[in-house]
């Protein structure tokens, strides 16, 4: 139902890619009660868990293609474990992994594993902290260096004659991974897209890569942590 109602308002017989935002499942918002439903049963309420196994889930993801409502199926927020449990039961493979990455947040590991089971990776939060702000999810202090002005990345984008937020899209694409920026402004746009007349070299993937601070803006596990269970 949920699908439907997207292409509905999409004005579309279908979609190419439709994803499980989070490894989490939630109380589920009647349509006649909110729509979208967000994250709440109420808005400004608790997150409310419920008890749905992951399996149940993908399998109803795969009647999605089976009826064409979809052509490809994936997963995101998806630790390894998580997706080798997958794996064991998918009859349709998970086409992409969509998951955060940046410099402080290399996930080499995750990556990896993805690649390897022939599951695409994109990522999302590219330049770091700079979409987080706004939401209060950003880290504050004169010890905290935003990635776009970064030393690394900027003596990097200087070395190529491009931006620091072009170094940080073509370190993700070096890395085998695609890129989903997102801006409003026209001249963000495109540069965003001006990213193929140059590749970084090993060398600055390496530098680049060194800045990993394990550090993550958008967790499952912070929404989990003010959940309760749906009775």
């Amino acid at each position: 139902p949920a699908l439907r109602r997207t292409l509905k308002d999409l004005g579309l017989d279908y979609v190419d890619l439709y994803l499980v935002h989070f490894p989490i499942a939630l109380k589920y918002v009647p349509f006649e009660h909110r729509y979208p439903p967000e994250w709440s049963f109420e808005v400004g309420g608790p997150v409310i868990h419920d008890g749905v196994p992951y399996q149940e889930t993908w399998q109803a993801m795969e009647e999605l293609c089976n009826k064409g409502l979809a052509k490809s199926i994936g997963i995101s927020n998806m630790p390894g474990a998580l997706i080798y449990d997958v794996l064991s039961y998918a009859r349709i493979k998970p086409a992409v992994l969509q998951i955060e990455v940046h410099p402080y947040l290399v996930r080499e590991q995750l990556v990896s594993l993805a690649q390897a089971e022939g599951i695409a990776v994109t990522v999302y939060s590219s330049f770091g902290d700079t979409s987080y702000h706004e939401i209060n999810m950003a880290p504050k202090g004169p010890e905290f260096t935003p990635l776009l002005t970064h030393q690394i990345v900027a003596s990097v984008a200087a070395r190529h004659g491009k931006s620091p937020a072009q170094v940080l899209l073509r370190w993700a694409i070096d890395r085998g991974c695609a890129v989903i920026p997102k801006s409003s402004n026209p001249a963000r746009l495109r540069e965003n897209l001006d990213l193929f007349d140059f590749e970084l070299s090993p060398d600055d993937v390496k530098l680049i890569s060194g800045l990993d601070r394990n550090m993550r803006f958008n967790d499952p596990a912070n929404y989990a942590n003010r959940a309760i269970w749906a009775s």
